[in-house]
């Protein structure tokens, strides 16, 4: 999965991109890259790890950022591919898949623009740039570029005559993060911890500013007339543990010895009590629960292999059917509907982008019952379950 973070700040952000990329190390991902503006638009990319592109940015200063890992999904894994992607003085980072850029791409190359790399995301660099031709405020372009696009994204657009960084996002996470000195967005919280606690999450087709001074949010609602936005101020309670690789080679390894803790950790409210309250799943849960008749896990990968055993326990102990479906398959095939039936979405991260959908598809199908089993509590997942 890629990961975004971006910063215009009073401080040097080079370091704060960096380690924000550091944090997102645990979705996996091919290439890494950032683009600053100092004061002209310096663009650095790396195959490989993250610590690769920290070597290259050693000694670099600037105040306004952005940068991305990248897990391939058009063309390979290498530096012409790794993002950003640029037109002109305007860099993109991008996650997510664009669904008509053959389209948007052969319109684009009509008009003269030439395309350096084979990724999707190249398309919306030159796309906010000929919207810039006629719309020369950078969050208009933005606005105006994002309604041509179909599919899942978040993006951040960057370009070296404005003091703004833009985001935008459809389908895929992307938040803020307030800070004293500063304005940042993310595709995850924990990417943020190190300069602020303070974030607001962004919805589907929001459209947001951001300024050393504060951010600007219009939605998908106020879009035309550019009406600002009211969007909730939340303070994160995660905390560096739950980000911190640690002495571990790699997360994985991480989350491999810390099993025993963490299923201590989850079992001992529920072994210390008398009985069995479906408030241990929430304030929600006993109304949600009850009447429940059916389950139905969607899930991707190792969760979906998790859910396959939590069928057997849970027809064993519940005496009720329960159904695995692998999340990225499920959306796009034809199936009944059960409004008594509870959705259980298994991720680990909580911002697996297939299974994200599927439970959005559940909701839009009316089975509107949904839990999340994830190890972040304040990511995509956990929220759209919530």
């Amino acid at each position: 999965m890629c990961g975004i973070v971006a910063a215009v700040a009073a401080r040097n952000i080079v370091p704060v991109l960096i380690e924000g990329l550091m944090k997102l190390e645990y979705r996996g991902y091919d290439s890494a890259g950032l683009a600053l503006l100092n004061p002209t638009l310096t663009r650095l990319r790396s195959v490989g790890r993250v610590a690769e592109l920290a070597a290259q940015a050693a000694g670099q200063v600037a105040h306004h950022g952005i940068a991305h890992t990248r897990w391939a999904t058009h063309g390979v894994p290498s530096e012409r591919n790794a993002h950003p992607h640029v037109s002109a003085g305007l860099a993109v980072v991008h996650n997510g898949i664009i669904e008509n850029y053959a389209e948007l791409k052969q319109e684009l190359v009509a008009e003269g623009y030439v395309f350096a790399s084979d990724t999707d995301t190249e398309v919306i660099a030159h796309l906010v740039r000929h919207t810039l031709k006629s719309t020369p405020d950078l969050f208009e372009a933005v606005r105006l570029a994002k309604a041509r696009l179909i599919g899942a994204y978040a993006i951040a657009v960057l370009q070296e005559w404005d003091d703004a960084i833009v985001v935008a996002r459809h389908g895929a996470p992307l938040l803020l993060g307030l800070g004293d000195d500063g304005s940042y967005a993310a595709s995850d919280a924990s990417a943020l911890l190190q300069v602020t606690r303070r974030m607001i999450y962004l919805e589907d087709g929001d459209v947001a500013e951001l300024r050393r001074d504060g951010v600007r949010i219009v939605g998908a609602d106020g879009a035309a007339a550019n009406v600002p936005a009211d969007r909730p101020v939340n303070e994160s309670t995660l905390s560096a543990d739950d980000v911190e690789l640690g002495d571990y080679t790699h997360y994985m390894q991480k989350e491999i010895f810390e099993q025993p803790q963490a299923l201590a950790a989850t079992l001992e409210m529920i072994g210390g009590a008398q009985t069995l309250s479906p408030n241990l799943f929430g304030v929600a849960a006993p109304e949600m629960l009850a009447g429940v008749k059916s389950v139905l896990i969607l899930a991707c990968g190792t969760s979906y292999h998790s859910g396959l055993v939590a069928r057997y326990w849970i027809e064993q102990l519940a005496g009720i059917p329960c159904s695995v479906e692998i999340a990225s398959e499920y959306r796009y095939r034809i199936s009944v509907p059960n409004p008594e039936q509870l959705v259980v979405a298994i991720s680990q991260s909580g911002e697996t982008a297939d299974t994200l959908a599927s439970v959005k598809h559940a909701r839009a199908l009316g089975m509107g019952r949904t839990l999340a089993i994830c190890n972040v509590a304040e990511s995509a997942i956990v929220r759209e379950c919530a």
